[in-house]
């Protein structure tokens, strides 16, 4: 099992930016890919950024050029960066890492409320 913890989140105003950040204990010998997800109130959870333990990036194109994820494979933690937030990134973000088995784990989610 493997267990997320993520802290970071918080209340910001549009423009401005806050970093999230998860570290990953337990049985972390066979993660892979770590990131983050997010989901407003009454919206599916959608992919905001990964980060595969060979370094292999992929952003929601919502985020592109906005978040940088970021990892340290010694410390199993990972990242996120969040630069020019808007109220539409206003959602609970959840920590995610995927075993190479293909087992999934989540976070306990952390609330991101951007102001306009």
């Amino acid at each position: 099992q493997v267990h997320l913890v993520e802290s970071g989140g918080g209340l910001v105003q549009a423009g401005g930016s806050l970093r999230l950040s998860c570290a990953a204990s337990g049985s972390i010998s066979n993660i892979n890919t770590m990131g983050w997800y997010r989901q407003a109130p009454g919206k599916q959870r959608e992919l905001v950024a990964i980060i595969s333990s060979s370094g292999f990036t992929n952003y929601a194109a919502s985020v592109k050029g906005r978040f940088g994820i970021s990892r340290d494979n010694a410390k199993n933690t990972v990242s996120l960066q969040m630069n020019s937030l808007r109220p539409e990134d206003t959602a609970v973000y959840y920590c995610y890492c995927a075993t190479f088995q293909q087992r999934a784990y989540w976070g306990q989610g952390t609330q991101v409320t951007v102001s306009s």
